[in-house]
C-alpha cells in the first residue's frame, strides 16, 4: 500500500558565498528519517543562485574525485568571475528596482550564469539512499550577511502522469533569443494550473522538456531580468569565454596563477576530449588550461549544460486540498536558444504527474 507522500522545508543558511550543504543530512538531522520509507524524493529550491545537480552527475563527482562538486562548480565560477563587466550588475540600469531596493541587491549576475551554465537544477527527483544530496549555493553571502535560503523535498513512492500534452512557443527571428514561460501573454502558466485543478494534484511535478527535435536550444529556471538574459547570457552564448577574459587577461599570461582547479573540471562531461590526456599523461595545470580554453572556443551548446527539462513542484502546503505551482519569487522557465528556430517556433512537452 502506497504511503501519503511526505513534505518537509528547510531553512539552510550558507558559510560562505559558494557552499555545498548536504540537505539529506539536514533532513535527518531536524525531521528524524521521515524520508527514510519513500524511494523517491523531490528536491526543490526557490531561488535563481542556488539548486541540486541531478543524481547522476552529483554521484559521479562525489564517487570519483575528493571534493568533486567544489571542483566542478569551481570550473564554472572560473568561466564567471565576480564583478566582470556584467549589464545585469549595474544596478544603476534596473528599472525595475526601488532606490531602497538597489541599496542592498546583491551584484551576482556571475552566479547566475553559472547556475545556468552548469545545469543546475531547482526541482530535481532523487533516489533514496544514504550519499548526499548537495543544495549548492552560488550566492550565499551578501556584504558579509548570510542569505536566507529555502528548499522543500517531497517524499514519494511513485509518479501517477495524469495529463499530457505539447505547446508550440513563439520565438524571435533572432538566432540568440530567451523567451520567459511565466510571461502572462504566453498564457502557459495559466495552462498548467488549468491542469492541476482539473485532475485535483495536490502533491505533482509538472515536467518541461523540450521536442526532441529541437536542436540548438535549452531549457533552465532562473530570474528573466531583461539585462541578464538579453546581453549577458547573450553574450556567453556568443562567446562562453568573454567574461573570463574580460576579468583575467593577466592569467592567461601567468599559468602559474590560475588555480588548480581544472582536473575536476575535465573530468565531467564538459571538455572530455582533455580527459583521457590528463589522466594518461599527467598534462601540468598550466597547460591544461590552456587546452580548456582552446576546446572551450566550440560553439555554445558544446559548452553548456543547460537542460532540455526542467521541473516544477506542485504541493497544497499553502492551501491544504488545492494544488499550486511552489516556486520562488523570481523563479521562471526559461527557453533559450543559440540558432534560428524553423518557423520561429520551439515545441515543449508538459506532463503533470501525482505523487503518491
Amino acid at each position: 500500500m502506497s504511503q501519503v507522500p511526505a513534505e518537509v522545508s528547510l531553512e539552510i543558511r550558507p558559510r560562505a558565498r559558494f557552499d555545498a550543504i548536504d540537505v539529506r543530512s539536514l533532513i535527518n538531522g531536524e525531521h528524524g528519517d521521515v524520508l527514510a520509507e519513500f524511494p523517491h524524493a523531490l528536491y526543490c529550491s526557490f531561488h535563481t543562485t542556488a539548486g541540486y545537480l541531478d543524481q547522476g552527475l552529483a554521484t559521479r563527482l562525489s564517487r570519483n574525485a575528493e571534493h568533486g562538486v567544489d571542483a566542478y562548480i569551481d570550473a564554472f565560477r572560473s568561466v564567471f568571475p565576480e564583478d566582470a563587466g556584467y549589464l545585469h550588475d549595474n544596478l544603476e540600469l534596473r528599472t525595475e528596482l526601488t532606490d531602497d531596493q538597489k541599496a542592498v541587491e546583491p551584484r551576482n549576475a556571475d552566479s547566475h550564469l553559472a547556475f545556468m551554465a552548469a545545469g543546475m537544477h531547482a526541482c530535481v527527483s532523487y533516489r533514496s539512499g544514504n550519499e548526499p544530496v548537495w543544495f549548492v549555493d552560488l550566492d550565499g553571502v551578501n556584504e558579509g550577511q548570510p542569505r536566507r535560503r529555502q528548499t522543500t523535498v517531497v517524499g514519494y513512492t511513485h509518479e501517477v502522469p495524469v495529463w499530457h500534452t505539447h505547446v508550440t512557443i513563439p520565438v524571435s527571428g533572432h538566432p540568440i533569443d530567451s523567451v520567459n514561460l511565466r510571461h502572462p501573454q504566453i498564457g502557459f502558466y495559466e495552462m498548467l494550473d488549468e491542469a492541476i485543478k482539473r485532475y485535483g494534484v495536490t502533491k505533482g511535478r509538472l515536467r518541461i522538456e523540450l521536442d526532441p527535435a529541437e536542436r540548438q536550444a535549452g531549457l533552465t529556471i532562473n530570474e528573466y531580468e531583461t539585462l541578464l538574459m538579453r546581453h549577458d547570457l547573450v553574450e556567453v552564448l556568443r562567446d562562453p569565454l568573454r567574461f573570463m577574459a574580460e576579468k583575467g587577461r593577466h592569467a592567461w599570461a601567468d599559468p602559474r596563477s590560475i588555480p588548480a582547479k581544472t582536473l575536476g573540471y575535465a573530468k565531467y562531461d564538459i571538455v572530455r576530449v582533455i580527459n583521457s590526456m590528463v589522466d594518461r599523461l599527467g598534462l601540468n595545470e598550466g597547460l591544461i588550461e590552456r587546452m580548456m580554453a582552446r576546446v572551450m572556443a566550440l560553439p555554445a551548446e558544446r559548452f553548456l549544460r543547460m537542460k532540455r527539462s526542467v521541473n516544477l513542484l506542485v504541493s497544497d502546503r499553502q492551501s491544504p486540498g488545492h494544488g499550486t505551482i511552489v516556486q520562488g519569487t523570481y523563479q521562471s522557465p526559461i527557453l533559450v536558444q543559440w540558432d534560428h528556430a524553423s518557423n520561429r517556433t520551439r515545441t515543449v512537452h508538459i506532463t503533470l504527474a501525482r505523487l503518491v
